[in-house]
Protein backbone atom coordinates (compact mmCIF):
# COMPACT_ATOMS: atom_id res chain seq x y z
CA UNK A 1 0.00 0.00 0.00
CA UNK A 2 1.04 3.19 -0.91
CA UNK A 3 0.97 6.40 1.56
CA UNK A 4 0.85 10.26 0.39
CA UNK A 5 3.64 12.06 1.48
CA UNK A 6 3.54 13.74 4.64
CA UNK A 7 4.22 17.45 2.88
CA UNK A 8 1.05 16.31 0.64
CA UNK A 9 -1.01 15.36 3.81
CA UNK A 10 -0.16 18.11 5.56
CA UNK A 11 -1.03 20.65 2.57
CA UNK A 12 -4.60 18.93 2.28
CA UNK A 13 -5.22 19.20 6.08
CA UNK A 14 -4.36 22.59 6.38
CA UNK A 15 -6.37 23.10 2.91
CA UNK A 16 -9.43 21.73 4.47
CA UNK A 17 -9.11 24.24 7.65
CA UNK A 18 -8.61 26.97 5.36
CA UNK A 19 -11.96 26.20 3.57
CA UNK A 20 -13.83 25.18 6.82
CA UNK A 21 -12.85 28.90 8.47
CA UNK A 22 -13.78 30.58 5.38
CA UNK A 23 -17.53 29.73 6.04
CA UNK A 24 -19.50 32.17 7.24
CA UNK A 25 -20.79 31.49 10.85
CA UNK A 26 -25.08 30.77 11.24
CA UNK A 27 -26.32 34.33 12.47
CA UNK A 28 -28.21 34.04 15.37
CA UNK A 29 -31.33 36.65 15.74
CA UNK A 30 -31.86 38.53 18.86
CA UNK A 31 -34.73 37.48 20.62
CA UNK A 32 -38.34 38.63 19.69
CA UNK A 33 -42.12 37.86 20.08
CA UNK A 34 -42.71 37.91 16.69
CA UNK A 35 -41.73 35.40 14.00
CA UNK A 36 -40.70 36.56 10.85
CA UNK A 37 -42.82 36.45 7.16
CA UNK A 38 -43.34 32.96 6.11
CA UNK A 39 -43.54 31.22 9.26
CA UNK A 40 -46.88 28.81 9.67
CA UNK A 41 -48.43 26.84 12.48
CA UNK A 42 -48.57 23.03 10.96
CA UNK A 43 -52.08 22.55 12.02
CA UNK A 44 -53.08 25.28 9.24
CA UNK A 45 -51.09 23.57 6.63
CA UNK A 46 -51.90 19.73 7.80
CA UNK A 47 -54.51 19.61 10.42
CA UNK A 48 -54.27 15.36 9.81
CA UNK A 49 -50.66 15.33 11.30
CA UNK A 50 -50.57 14.79 14.46
CA UNK A 51 -48.85 16.59 17.23
CA UNK A 52 -47.04 15.74 20.30
CA UNK A 53 -44.49 18.46 21.18
CA UNK A 54 -42.58 17.52 24.04
CA UNK A 55 -40.91 20.46 24.98
CA UNK A 56 -43.72 22.26 25.86
CA UNK A 57 -44.47 19.84 29.18
CA UNK A 58 -42.02 17.62 31.36
CA UNK A 59 -41.95 14.27 28.94
CA UNK A 60 -38.53 14.96 27.69
CA UNK A 61 -35.25 15.10 28.68
CA UNK A 62 -34.47 17.54 31.04
CA UNK A 63 -37.83 16.86 32.58
CA UNK A 64 -39.46 19.98 32.84
CA UNK A 65 -40.99 22.46 30.30
CA UNK A 66 -38.23 23.94 27.94
CA UNK A 67 -38.05 27.90 27.88
CA UNK A 68 -39.79 29.51 24.79
CA UNK A 69 -42.33 26.74 24.37
CA UNK A 70 -45.57 28.49 25.62
CA UNK A 71 -47.78 26.44 23.84
CA UNK A 72 -47.68 22.62 22.25
CA UNK A 73 -47.35 23.91 18.64
CA UNK A 74 -45.60 23.10 15.65
CA UNK A 75 -44.27 26.18 13.87
CA UNK A 76 -42.38 25.78 11.09
CA UNK A 77 -41.30 27.78 7.64
CA UNK A 78 -44.56 27.74 5.26
CA UNK A 79 -41.96 25.68 2.33
CA UNK A 80 -41.35 22.62 5.29
CA UNK A 81 -44.99 22.98 6.71
CA UNK A 82 -46.20 22.32 3.20
CA UNK A 83 -43.38 19.83 1.96
CA UNK A 84 -44.16 17.78 5.06
CA UNK A 85 -48.30 17.38 4.24
CA UNK A 86 -47.32 15.85 1.03
CA UNK A 87 -45.24 13.37 2.84
CA UNK A 88 -48.43 12.77 5.12
CA UNK A 89 -50.34 12.51 1.60
CA UNK A 90 -48.21 9.62 0.06
CA UNK A 91 -48.09 8.08 3.30
CA UNK A 92 -51.97 8.21 3.50
CA UNK A 93 -52.06 5.96 0.57
CA UNK A 94 -50.77 3.37 2.81
CA UNK A 95 -53.09 3.31 5.58
CA UNK A 96 -49.91 5.24 7.42
CA UNK A 97 -49.52 8.51 9.24
CA UNK A 98 -47.30 10.95 11.19
CA UNK A 99 -46.67 12.41 14.19
CA UNK A 100 -44.38 15.39 15.20
CA UNK A 101 -42.27 15.37 18.19
CA UNK A 102 -41.01 18.86 17.95
CA UNK A 103 -40.77 21.63 14.92
CA UNK A 104 -39.14 25.16 14.98
CA UNK A 105 -36.73 25.47 18.35
CA UNK A 106 -36.33 29.13 20.02
CA UNK A 107 -32.31 29.75 20.39
CA UNK A 108 -33.64 30.32 24.03
CA UNK A 109 -34.42 26.97 24.45
CA UNK A 110 -31.25 25.40 22.95
CA UNK A 111 -29.71 27.58 25.83
CA UNK A 112 -31.75 26.22 28.15
CA UNK A 113 -30.57 23.03 26.88
CA UNK A 114 -26.92 24.08 27.74
CA UNK A 115 -27.37 25.35 30.78
CA UNK A 116 -29.12 21.63 31.81
CA UNK A 117 -25.77 20.21 30.21
CA UNK A 118 -23.81 22.17 32.47
CA UNK A 119 -25.57 20.77 35.66
CA UNK A 120 -23.81 17.54 36.62
CA UNK A 121 -26.50 16.68 39.48
CA UNK A 122 -29.93 16.96 36.58
CA UNK A 123 -29.89 13.52 35.71
CA UNK A 124 -33.19 12.56 36.82
CA UNK A 125 -34.76 11.47 33.19
CA UNK A 126 -31.27 9.68 32.66
CA UNK A 127 -32.47 5.72 32.62
CA UNK A 128 -35.45 7.29 30.11
CA UNK A 129 -33.53 9.23 27.39
CA UNK A 130 -29.69 8.32 27.88
CA UNK A 131 -28.86 5.16 30.17
CA UNK A 132 -25.43 4.70 28.10
CA UNK A 133 -24.15 7.83 27.05
CA UNK A 134 -22.55 10.16 29.37
CA UNK A 135 -24.25 13.48 29.76
CA UNK A 136 -21.59 14.98 29.21
CA UNK A 137 -20.63 13.67 25.56
CA UNK A 138 -24.06 14.12 24.44
CA UNK A 139 -22.98 17.41 22.62
CA UNK A 140 -19.67 15.74 21.47
CA UNK A 141 -21.48 12.76 20.34
CA UNK A 142 -23.77 15.33 18.38
CA UNK A 143 -27.15 14.47 19.97
CA UNK A 144 -27.24 17.76 21.12
CA UNK A 145 -25.81 21.11 19.59
CA UNK A 146 -25.21 24.78 20.68
CA UNK A 147 -26.95 26.20 17.79
CA UNK A 148 -29.85 24.20 16.53
CA UNK A 149 -30.84 23.39 12.95
CA UNK A 150 -34.46 23.67 14.32
CA UNK A 151 -34.01 27.46 14.97
CA UNK A 152 -34.33 28.10 11.43
CA UNK A 153 -37.89 26.38 10.86
CA UNK A 154 -36.50 23.96 8.42
CA UNK A 155 -36.49 20.78 10.70
CA UNK A 156 -38.78 18.77 12.25
CA UNK A 157 -38.45 15.65 14.46
CA UNK A 158 -41.36 12.95 13.93
CA UNK A 159 -42.30 9.19 13.94
CA UNK A 160 -44.77 7.24 11.57
CA UNK A 161 -48.37 6.14 12.63
CA UNK A 162 -50.02 3.40 11.95
CA UNK A 163 -53.17 2.44 10.44
CA UNK A 164 -55.12 2.82 13.71
CA UNK A 165 -53.32 5.89 14.46
CA UNK A 166 -50.70 4.30 16.82
CA UNK A 167 -47.07 5.30 16.58
CA UNK A 168 -44.71 2.49 15.09
CA UNK A 169 -42.29 0.49 16.70
CA UNK A 170 -38.99 2.29 15.23
CA UNK A 171 -36.92 0.33 17.67
CA UNK A 172 -35.89 3.94 20.36
CA UNK A 173 -38.09 5.98 21.63
CA UNK A 174 -37.65 9.97 20.01
CA UNK A 175 -34.92 11.43 21.93
CA UNK A 176 -33.20 8.20 22.88
CA UNK A 177 -29.61 9.33 22.61
CA UNK A 178 -28.30 5.97 21.58
CA UNK A 179 -26.15 4.41 19.03
CA UNK A 180 -29.51 2.29 18.87
CA UNK A 181 -31.23 5.00 17.37
CA UNK A 182 -28.55 6.19 14.44
CA UNK A 183 -30.59 5.51 11.47
CA UNK A 184 -27.92 2.81 10.15
CA UNK A 185 -27.80 1.01 13.49
CA UNK A 186 -28.31 -2.95 13.61
CA UNK A 187 -29.91 -2.89 16.83
CA UNK A 188 -33.37 -2.94 15.87
CA UNK A 189 -34.83 -5.28 14.51
CA UNK A 190 -35.92 -6.45 10.82
CA UNK A 191 -39.59 -4.99 10.86
CA UNK A 192 -37.74 -1.84 13.03
CA UNK A 193 -35.29 -1.17 10.59
CA UNK A 194 -38.17 -1.54 8.10
CA UNK A 195 -40.39 1.29 9.80
CA UNK A 196 -36.98 3.72 9.80
CA UNK A 197 -36.77 3.30 5.80
CA UNK A 198 -40.18 3.49 5.17
CA UNK A 199 -39.98 6.86 6.86
CA UNK A 200 -36.93 8.49 5.59
CA UNK A 201 -37.87 7.17 2.19
CA UNK A 202 -41.04 9.08 2.48
CA UNK A 203 -39.10 11.84 3.92
CA UNK A 204 -36.14 11.94 1.15
CA UNK A 205 -38.75 12.13 -1.48
CA UNK A 206 -39.96 15.47 -0.43
CA UNK A 207 -36.69 16.99 -0.34
CA UNK A 208 -36.11 16.25 3.54
CA UNK A 209 -32.57 15.02 4.30
CA UNK A 210 -31.66 12.92 7.56
CA UNK A 211 -28.86 13.43 9.75
CA UNK A 212 -26.81 10.11 11.17
CA UNK A 213 -27.71 10.19 14.78
CA UNK A 214 -31.54 10.34 14.87
CA UNK A 215 -33.35 8.32 12.86
CA UNK A 216 -36.36 10.63 13.56
CA UNK A 217 -34.56 13.97 12.55
CA UNK A 218 -35.09 16.01 9.65
CA UNK A 219 -34.31 18.74 7.52
CA UNK A 220 -36.04 20.72 4.60
CA UNK A 221 -33.05 20.99 1.87
CA UNK A 222 -35.03 24.45 0.02
CA UNK A 223 -35.63 25.78 3.67
CA UNK A 224 -35.94 29.18 3.13
CA UNK A 225 -33.43 30.33 6.58
CA UNK A 226 -30.74 27.85 6.84
CA UNK A 227 -28.17 30.52 8.06
CA UNK A 228 -30.68 31.65 10.62
CA UNK A 229 -30.98 30.94 14.40
CA UNK A 230 -34.13 32.65 15.57
CA UNK A 231 -35.58 33.78 19.15
CA UNK A 232 -38.85 34.16 19.17
CA UNK A 233 -41.19 32.10 21.63
CA UNK A 234 -42.93 28.98 20.21
CA UNK A 235 -47.12 30.36 20.13
CA UNK A 236 -48.95 31.29 17.93
CA UNK A 237 -49.79 34.59 18.56
CA UNK A 238 -45.81 35.15 17.71
CA UNK A 239 -47.18 34.33 13.82
CA UNK A 240 -49.09 37.81 14.58
CA UNK A 241 -52.62 35.90 13.45
CA UNK A 242 -53.76 35.72 17.12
Amino acid sequence: MRFAPVVTVALAVGLLAALAGSVAPARVAPRAERAPDGFVALREVAPLIQQDIRYAGDDNFVGEPIDGYQEAECLLAEEAARALERVRAALADDGLGLRVYDCYRPQRAVDHFLRWAKDPDATERRADFYPEVPKDRLFDEGYLAARSGHSGGGTVDLTLLGPGGEAVDMGTPFDFFDPASHPDSDAPDREQRRARERLRNAMDEEGFAPIDTEWWHFTYGQEPYPDEHFDFPVERAALGTE
